[in-house]
Protein backbone atom coordinates (compact mmCIF):
# COMPACT_ATOMS: atom_id res chain seq x y z
CA UNK A 1 0.00 0.00 0.00
CA UNK A 2 1.54 3.47 -0.71
CA UNK A 3 2.64 5.99 2.13
CA UNK A 4 1.95 9.38 2.23
CA UNK A 5 4.30 11.80 3.83
CA UNK A 6 4.01 15.38 4.38
CA UNK A 7 6.95 17.79 5.48
CA UNK A 8 6.89 19.09 8.94
CA UNK A 9 6.45 22.33 7.33
CA UNK A 10 2.95 21.70 5.68
CA UNK A 11 2.14 20.10 9.70
CA UNK A 12 2.95 23.14 11.04
CA UNK A 13 0.00 24.09 9.73
CA UNK A 14 -1.96 21.15 8.87
CA UNK A 15 -1.43 18.13 11.29
CA UNK A 16 -0.78 15.47 8.46
CA UNK A 17 0.53 12.08 10.02
CA UNK A 18 2.55 9.53 7.58
CA UNK A 19 -0.74 7.47 5.88
CA UNK A 20 -0.82 4.20 4.24
CA UNK A 21 -3.70 4.22 1.33
CA UNK A 22 -5.18 2.66 -1.83
CA UNK A 23 -4.38 4.10 -4.69
CA UNK A 24 -3.16 3.38 -8.40
CA UNK A 25 -2.55 7.39 -9.32
CA UNK A 26 -1.16 10.05 -7.07
CA UNK A 27 -4.96 11.90 -7.97
CA UNK A 28 -7.00 8.41 -6.04
CA UNK A 29 -3.72 8.14 -3.03
CA UNK A 30 -3.97 12.16 -2.23
CA UNK A 31 -8.43 11.42 -2.60
CA UNK A 32 -7.70 8.65 0.29
CA UNK A 33 -5.46 10.82 2.26
CA UNK A 34 -7.74 14.26 1.87
CA UNK A 35 -10.87 11.94 3.05
CA UNK A 36 -9.64 12.00 6.51
CA UNK A 37 -7.97 15.16 6.35
CA UNK A 38 -10.13 17.61 4.39
CA UNK A 39 -8.49 21.09 5.63
CA UNK A 40 -5.12 19.42 4.03
CA UNK A 41 -7.06 19.26 0.07
CA UNK A 42 -7.23 23.17 0.65
CA UNK A 43 -3.30 23.50 1.86
CA UNK A 44 -2.47 21.19 -1.41
CA UNK A 45 -4.51 21.61 -4.13
CA UNK A 46 -5.78 24.78 -5.82
CA UNK A 47 -9.73 25.14 -6.55
CA UNK A 48 -9.39 23.32 -9.39
CA UNK A 49 -8.04 19.73 -7.48
CA UNK A 50 -4.97 21.15 -9.51
CA UNK A 51 -1.63 20.82 -7.47
CA UNK A 52 -0.74 24.47 -5.81
CA UNK A 53 2.34 26.47 -7.49
CA UNK A 54 4.27 26.69 -4.23
CA UNK A 55 3.66 22.62 -3.27
CA UNK A 56 5.81 19.68 -4.91
CA UNK A 57 5.00 15.96 -4.97
CA UNK A 58 8.09 13.80 -5.03
CA UNK A 59 7.07 9.58 -5.98
CA UNK A 60 9.61 7.63 -5.07
CA UNK A 61 12.25 10.27 -5.23
CA UNK A 62 11.44 11.85 -8.88
CA UNK A 63 9.02 14.84 -8.63
CA UNK A 64 5.45 14.13 -10.44
CA UNK A 65 4.97 15.30 -13.98
CA UNK A 66 0.78 15.58 -14.21
CA UNK A 67 0.37 18.97 -11.98
CA UNK A 68 -2.49 19.00 -12.87
CA UNK A 69 -4.92 15.90 -13.45
CA UNK A 70 -2.26 14.04 -10.89
CA UNK A 71 -2.43 11.39 -13.09
CA UNK A 72 1.12 9.78 -12.07
CA UNK A 73 1.09 6.34 -11.58
CA UNK A 74 1.22 4.82 -8.31
CA UNK A 75 3.06 1.35 -7.30
CA UNK A 76 1.64 -0.66 -4.10
CA UNK A 77 4.91 -0.01 -2.43
CA UNK A 78 5.33 3.69 -3.39
CA UNK A 79 6.72 6.60 -1.53
CA UNK A 80 4.64 9.51 -2.05
CA UNK A 81 6.29 12.94 -0.52
CA UNK A 82 4.32 16.11 -0.20
CA UNK A 83 6.32 19.41 0.67
CA UNK A 84 6.49 23.02 -0.23
CA UNK A 85 8.09 24.25 -3.05
CA UNK A 86 11.03 26.66 -1.93
CA UNK A 87 12.12 29.55 -3.70
CA UNK A 88 13.81 33.09 -2.99
CA UNK A 89 17.22 34.33 -3.82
Amino acid sequence: MPTVQFTDNIQRHVPCPPTQVQGTTVREVLDAVFADNPRARGYVLDEQGALRKHMAIFLDGRMILDRTSLSDAVQPDAKVYVMQALSGG
